[in-house]
C-alpha cells in the first residue's frame, strides 16, 4: 500500500506505518536539520526498503500534491504542527500561521486517500479550541467542499455544516481519540489526539486499538517487588499502596526499563557514540524536576534547557539530575537505536520533542493497514 507523509520531522510516524507495511512515496519536510536526518538515513539504509524513501524540503504550502496523483496513494499521514494549539505555545489556533490544517485537508480532497492518519497535541481538546476542532472535522468529513478566497474559517464552516446537515454523504468517516503512549508499551507518558478517517465508499469499520499496558500494573509490580527483583534493586517505595493489584496488562514501561542496557554516557569521551554523550549543566529546582527514572517519562518536549518541567532530564532516587543524551531520548520516543539524529544536541532533542512515538504510530497504523487490507478494495 502507498502512502504519503506530511510534517514529517525526524520520522517517527513515518517509521510506524513503514513498519506495518506502507510504501513511502513521499515525505515532505521543511525544517533543514530533519530533513537532513530523513536523509542521513535513507543514504545509509538504516532500516530495509527506506532507500526507496523520497524526502521533499519544501512548505507544504505550495507543495503540488498532483504529482502523485497519477498513481494515487491509499494512505495521507502527518503529525500537523502543534505550536497553534500547545499548552506551551501562544494558543493561537486558526489565527497562527503555522496552523496547517487546511494543508492536510488541501492534500485529502487531491488524493482522495483510502485512509489518513493525523496526530496533534491534547491542547487542541481544550475548550477553547472546541469549535474549531468541530471545523477540523467537517472539513476532513467534506474535503471537497473547499473554502474560498477570502472566506473566513467561520464561515466556511457554515457552509459545511449546511452540507453535513441536508443529508450529503461525507467524503470520510473520521473518528479520533485521545492516546497516552504509555498505555502502548512507549515508556512515556505522552498524551496526543490521533484522528483516523476512511473514505467511505470502502464501508469500513474502525476502532482504535485497546491499551496494552497499565500504570496499575507498574504499581502492582513495584509494590509486589517484581520490578526491583528484574533490575536487581532494593525495594524502593514509590508512593503506591500496600493494596495495588494486577489488572491483566503490562506494566508501563519506565525510563530504567528503556535504558538498562546503556552505558552511562560521559562528556567529551571520544570513544562513545556521538549519539549517547553527556550534555552537562543540569540542575533541578521548583518545577523544573525531571522525569523519576523509575516512571515512564514526562512528555519530551521541543525544548533543551527551558522546558518548564526539565522533561528533559533523568531523576535519579538519591536526587541527582542529568540531561538524556539523544540516544536515551530517542528509546522514550521508541526509535530504533539504528535511526541518525542531524544536528547538535539541542537541535536533536528539538526533532525528538516533536515526535510521534514510533511505536505508538505503529499500533494505530497497523489497525489502519489491517482495516484496507480486508476491505480489500
Amino acid at each position: 500500500m502507498r502512502s504519503l507523509e506530511l510534517f514529517t520531522g525526524a520520522g517517527g510516524l513515518a517509521l510506524g506505518t513503514h513498519a506495518v507495511g506502507f510504501e513511502h512515496v513521499g515525505l515532505v519536510e521543511w525544517n533543514a536539520d530533519a530533513c537532513m536526518t530523513l536523509l542521513s538515513n535513507v543514504r545509509e539504509g538504516t532500516l530495509t526498503g527506506i532507500d526507496r524513501w523520497r524526502v521533499h524540503r519544501a512548505d507544504i504550502r505550495t507543495f503540488d500534491f498532483a504529482v502523485y496523483k497519477k498513481d494515487g496513494v491509499d494512505l495521507i499521514a502527518g503529525g500537523v504542527p502543534c505550536q497553534p494549539f500547545s499548552i506551551g505555545g501562544k494558543g493561537q489556533g486558526s489565527a497562527d500561521e503555522r496552523d496547517m490544517f487546511p494543508e492536510f485537508v488541501r492534500a485529502v480532497r487531491t488524493l482522495r486517500p483510502r485512509a489518513f492518519i493525523i496526530e496533534n497535541v491534547r491542547g487542541l481538546l481544550r475548550r477553547q479550541f472546541a469549535e474549531y476542532f468541530n471545523y477540523i472535522e467537517l472539513q476532513l468529513q467534506h474535503p471537497d467542499v473547499a473554502i474560498k478566497k477570502d472566506e473566513g474559517w467561520e464561515k466556511h464552516r457554515e457552509r459545511l455544516e449546511k452540507q453535513h446537515t441536508k443529508g450529503a454523504k461525507p467524503a470520510y468517516n473520521v473518528v479520533w481519540r485521545l492516546l497516552n503512549a504509555a498505555d502502548y508499551g512507549v515508556p512515556q507518558r505522552r498524551e496526543r489526539v490521533f484522528i483516523v478517517g476512511f473514505r467511505s465508499d470502502s464501508g469500513i469499520e474502525f476502532a482504535f486499538p485497546k491499551a496494552t499496558h497499565s500504570k496499575a500494573a507498574l504499581e502492582y509490580a513495584q509494590v509486589s517487588g517484581d520490578y526491583w527483583k528484574r533490575h536487581g534493586m532494593k525495594t524502593r517505595d514509590m508512593g503506591w499502596s500496600s493494596s495495588a493489584k494486577a489488572d491483566g496488562l503490562l506494566p508501563w514501561v519506565t525510563i530504567r526499563d528503556a535504558i538498562r542496557d546503556l552505558p552511562t554516557p560521559r562528556a567529551n569521551d571520544p570513544s562513545a557514540a556521538p549519539d549517547h554523550r553527556l550534555n552537562p549543566g543540569a540542575r533541578a529546582y521548583p518545577g523544573h524536576t525531571g522525569s523519576d527514572i523509575d516512571l515512564p517519562s514526562k512528555t519530551l518536549k521541543a525544548g533543551v534547557h527551558g522546558v518548564p518541567g526539565g522533561e528533559n532530564m533523568i531523576a535519579f532516587p538519591d536526587g541527582k539530575v542529568r540531561y538524556l543524551t539523544v540516544r536515551e531520548a530517542a528509546r522514550l520516543q521508541s526509535f530504533p537505536d539504528t535511526w541518525y539524529f542531524a544536528g547538535a544536541w539541542s537541535e536533536a532533542m528539538r526533532q525528538l520533542g516533536n515526535a510521534v512515538p514510533m511505536k505508538l504510530a505503529e499500533v494505530v497504523a497497523r489497525a489502519v493497514a489491517g482495516r484496507l487490507t480486508e476491505s480489500g478494495d
